[in-house]
Formats: structure tokens, C-alpha cells, sequence
């Protein structure tokens, strides 16, 4: 009997719920069916807007010689956010979004290249850029490199990783100032991070490639305007200077043994020091993927261990550092029923970085979700290095190219 009446109490409930929830719908529907009705149509516009942009693969050769500092390479991606206005009209009926651009370290069969991809709009500045910082370098437009690999399951392989910080994107990473290269010095002496990167990519055999990408966005509040998202939420500056407030109050709160107020450690002015100077820079949204990929016949599965610890080197562990997101791997045999799942991952991946697809549909933050990177750190992992790079195979313009004479007989 008692159970009888809590089942009517419940179906009265319900009832009661399901009056409700119709004699609302003339206020809810409306903005239900509008919030559907904005996702599919910006998702519409920005493909687009994409489709219509094009894009176009730049390859940058290095000059025999390189006595810049990383420093040059911070200006150039220091010029990039510039470009990230639009208007509302833009945004809302023509589909524009914030550019992004991919930096890749290539290495095809051992031979190692840099190159740039971006909407042909923006290609006239990325080289004026380059020319301006890195005198003597050659910039041409190049097939892609992607194209002409597919994945088939018993003829071809991959494995491919995403990369995330270790710590809350306020925190640096370890880069070139941290290594002494914001100071002039002998070549010998120097200490370039991304040798060792270098060094692996130029490790690859025939028939081996290794992919890495590193796509950056300008950083900006999110809103309707930027990215169609609401409530805005704080910039990244915003939360920097409050875990800045946070490490100074810890220091100022604590006592020493004696009850004394307690001097900030070498390491506490070092972590605050690296704080206040990252939030100098310009911030950038970033997503980094890499992948090891080749025939099957050439496929080594031992070099997947430089692949993951590629980004190693930028590791601080007082500050933050790099280490996977996802990977086209699963610790459990039940995670990949029948195989399919694996495949179907790896062919995502690939897919994912040859339509360089990561802020934007159709693969918006596969792999990854997006962090924070300021330009010192795009300039640690990605620059032109100088002669402490050895890599015999890094691709190089043979011979510094001169002027003729003026006075040539005619």
C-alpha cells in the first residue's frame, strides 16, 4: 500500500514536471532552437570563410651562417598578432575568425626543413618578416609534404602524440634566456635547446618521416565576437598577476623557526622573476602534434621514444614544461575493441594535421585542448639556429649569396 502511494506521488510528479516544462516552451524554445540554429550557421560561414581563404605552404632555407639570437624569431611572432581584428559583420555574416599559423620541423628520410603554413593573404608579411630578421635566408612556396602519405593499415604505419603543459599556462617554460642565448656569445659556448630536436629529426632513415606542429593563434578574451563563446572569462594576464599575488602572500604569511618573518627563497624571487617576465610578452594560443610515420618495412618502433621526449629540453620543475596529452596508444586492450578504435584514431590524427585544423572545425582541439604561449617561448621551440646546429642534414642555402661588382665591364 505504501508503495502504491509513492509510485502516485512520483507519476504526479512528473506529470507535474511535464505541464511545467510545455507551459514554459513559448520561453525556452525559442532560445533553444536559436543557440542550435548560431552553432550550425557559424560552423557553416567559417568552413566557409576557410575553404575560400586557401592556404599555402612556405619552406624557409637557412644561410650557410646564423648569428641571430632567437630574439629575432620572438619580433616576427610578435608581428603576427597584429592580425587578429574583425568586426562583428565579419565575424557573424562572413565567417571571419582569428588566423592561425603552423611552424613545422620536418624530417623526410633524415632531411631536415622548416616551413610555415598560412592563408596566402598573410604570406607577403611572414617573408618581409623573415627577410628583415634573418638576412640571407630563401623563402619559395612547396608542395605540401603531407599529401603524398596515406594511411593503409599493413602497407604504411604511424604514431602520433599532442602535447600539453605540465602546469597552469601561466608558468614558462624553460627557454632561450634561461639557456644564456638572449646574450651574445662564442658559437661554441652556446647551449641551443633546439638542437636536440634537431639532432633526432636528422636521425630519420629512408623510408622514415617525423612531422612537428606547432600552430599558434593570438590569444584574446573569449566573447561572441572572438569565438562565439559567453560568458567572456579572463584574460591571460588576469591570472598571472593573481598567482603572482598568491606567491608574494605565501612568502609574507610564512614564519621561520624563530617566528620570525621568513626571506623569500632562490627559487621563490627565480619563479616570480620568470612570472613577471613571461607577462610581459604577448600571449598566443597554441597547439603542438607530432607524428613518426613511414612504409612498413622502414617503420622502427624504437624511435617513438625521441618523438615523445622531443620537448623535453624546455622542461623547468619549478616552472612548467610539456609532456602528452593524448597518443594514438591505449593501456588497456578493452580500449580498443577489435582494433577499430586504434585506426580510426591514427586516421584522425593524420587527417586533423594535414588540414592544420585545431582552433577551427572540422577537428577543433583534437588531441589537445589549447594553451597559453608567449613569444619568448614560440621563439625557444621554433627559430633559425646558428652553427651550434650540426645536424649535417639540416637543409641550407650552399653559399651566401653577394651582389655583383659594380664595376663589371658591360
Amino acid at each position: 500500500m505504501i508503495f502504491d502511494a509513492f509510485s502516485t506521488l512520483r507519476i504526479d510528479f512528473f506529470l507535474l514536471v511535464l505541464k511545467f516544462f510545455f507551459a514554459t516552451s513559448p520561453v525556452w524554445l525559442p532560445i533553444f532552437l536559436f543557440v542550435i540554429f548560431m552553432e550550425i550557421w557559424i560552423k557553416y560561414i567559417r568552413t566557409q570563410f576557410i575553404l575560400k581563404s586557401g592556404s599555402v605552404l612556405l619552406e624557409i632555407r637557412l644561410p650557410r651562417d646564423v648569428f641571430k639570437t632567437p630574439l629575432a624569431m620572438e619580433i616576427i611572432f610578435t608581428s603576427l598578432q597584429q592580425m587578429a581584428n574583425s568586426t562583428y559583420i565579419e565575424a557573424f555574416i562572413k565567417g571571419k575568425h582569428r588566423p592561425w599559423f603552423s611552424f613545422e620541423l620536418v624530417s623526410i628520410g633524415g632531411e631536415v626543413h622548416f616551413f610555415v603554413w598560412t592563408q596566402p593573404k598573410f604570406r607577403k608579411h611572414i617573408e618581409s618578416q623573415f627577410y628583415a630578421q634573418y638576412p640571407g635566408v630563401e623563402i619559395s612556396e612547396v608542395e605540401d609534404y603531407t599529401k603524398d602519405f596515406f594511411y593503409e593499415p599493413g602497407k604504411t604505419d604511424l604514431f602520433a602524440v599532442a602535447f600539453k603543459l605540465t602546469k597552469a599556462d601561466v608558468y614558462p617554460i624553460k627557454t632561450y634566456v634561461d639557456y644564456g642565448l638572449d646574450r651574445e656569445q662564442e658559437e661554441e659556448s652556446k647551449i641551443d635547446p633546439m638542437t636536440s630536436v634537431l639532432e633526432y629529426l636528422g636521425s630519420m632513415k629512408a623510408g622514415e618521416q617525423v612531422w612537428i606542429q606547432i600552430m599558434i593563434q593570438a590569444h584574446r578574451k573569449m566573447s561572441f565576437k572572438s569565438d562565439i563563446v559567453w560568458p567572456k572569462r579572463p584574460d591571460w594576464t588576469e591570472a598571472g598577476k593573481k598567482e603572482i599575488k598568491k606567491k608574494i602572500e605565501e612568502i609574507n604569511g610564512g614564519d621561520d623557526e624563530d617566528g620570525v618573518r621568513r626571506a623569500p627563497t632562490m627559487g621563490e624571487k627565480e619563479t616570480i622573476a620568470a612570472l613577471e617576465r613571461s607577462l610581459s610578452k604577448i600571449p598566443f594560443e597554441v597547439g603542438i602534434r607530432a607524428m613518426y610515420l613511414g612504409r612498413k618495412e622502414s617503420y622502427d618502433g624504437s624511435a617513438i621514444s625521441g618523438l615523445m621526449g622531443s620537448f623535453r629540453q624546455y622542461n623547468s620543475e619549478t616552472l612548467n614544461g610539456f609532456r602528452p596529452s593524448k597518443v594514438t596508444d591505449f593501456d588497456y586492450p578493452w580500449q580498443n575493441f577489435r582494433g577499430k578504435k586504434l585506426l580510426e584514431m591514427k586516421q584522425k590524427f593524420l587527417n586533423s594535421y594535414k588540414l592544420r585544423s585545431f582552433f577551427q572545425i572540422p577537428y577543433k582541439h583534437y588531441g589537445a585542448k589549447p594553451f597559453i604561449l608567449n613569444t619568448e617561448e614560440l621563439a625557444t621551440i621554433f627559430h633559425l639556429p646558428g652553427k651550434v646546429a650540426g645536424t649535417p642534414t639540416l637543409t641550407k642555402i650552399p653559399s651566401r649569396k653577394s651582389e655583383a661588382p659594380s664595376n663589371l665591364p658591360i
